[in-house]
């Protein structure tokens, strides 16, 4: 799977150690997994695919596992490992679990459009410069992992979408004219929504906060905020408050010194005409 453009991945070696962890615990407490997943707040079946290794551990599970379990600090140990691990799989699956539910996320972009708002044409043409090649099955699940991601723009109306994308990222014109034209057409069209704010950062900008690289930041229903950094074949979840803040006011720095909401889509209308 393609770091950037693809799905959620396959379950990772610390993950099934990870969950190897859990079950140990739950069976030596003489506990089933339907018992365990009722004192945790948890269904039976998320417990089985923590064990399995299919599914990042949330944060509150561990909590809440680590009070059950006779608090022996073996899964925040573990999860700490998790966070540490190099490689885009770990960090993308748990990336992706806390996306579902967020109450709040904020993309800055600066390499490409944001995945959320990618048509399936741009989608495409991302895929044919990856290497190693991909195949043809493996585009096919690239763009259905993608368009199953993009539901969440319609299906959680009650989520603030928040999307500052360079406008480099459109005058690269990738795939050509009629894919970027279409992209513009298409985040045109999802900009309209009530719950999505789409801004432009112009090419000519003498102040610019954001210039250490791309931000993705989200908001849980608890009102905890994380952060998500993506490069070549890595990414990195990250938790630290402190870290958090910085990338908060980073970003919030930047929607003052974007193109306004109406600006933008005016540039945007543009550019599209110009194609």
């Amino acid at each position: 799977m393609a770091p950037g453009i693809g799905g959620e991945p396959e379950s990772s070696d610390s993950l099934r150690t990870f969950g190897a962890v859990v079950q140990a615990l739950r069976e030596h407490h003489g506990l089933t997994r339907e018992e365990l997943g009722d004192l945790v707040g948890f269904s039976k079946h998320t417990i089985a695919s923590i064990e399995l290794g299919r599914r990042m551990p949330d944060l509150d599970f561990v909590e809440a596992a680590e009070a059950v379990l006779g608090n022996t600090n073996a899964l925040r140990k573990a999860l700490e490992h998790l966070e540490r691990q190099p490689g885009l799989a770990a960090w993308f699956r748990r990336w992706a679990d806390l996306e579902r539910q967020a109450i709040s996320l904020f993309n800055y972009e600066c390499r490409m459009i944001p995945g959320l708002l990618q048509t399936e044409a741009y989608i495409r043409a991302l895929a044919a410069d990856q290497l190693p090649p991909l195949s043809d099955a493996d585009i096919e699940e690239l763009w259905a992992a993608r368009l199953e991601r993009q539901r969440l723009l319609y299906d959680r109306p009650n989520t603030a979408f928040s999307f500052i994308i360079e406008e480099h990222v459109f005058l690269r014109g990738t795939g050509g004219a009629e894919v970027t034209r279409g992209a513009i057409e298409h985040i045109l069209a999802v900009s309209k929504l009530r719950n999505v704010e789409i801004q432009v950062m112009p090419l000519a900008q003498e102040s610019h906060a954001g210039l250490q690289g791309p931000i993705s930041l989200l908001e849980t229903p608890k009102h905890k905020w994380f952060a998500y950094s993506e490069g070549h074949e890595s990414g990195l979840l990250i938790s630290d408050p402190k870290v958090v803040s910085t990338l908060q006011a980073r970003y919030a720095r930047m929607r003052s010194q974007a193109l306004t909401l109406k600006h933008s889509a005016s540039l945007l209308e543009r550019m599209r005409g110009d194609l």
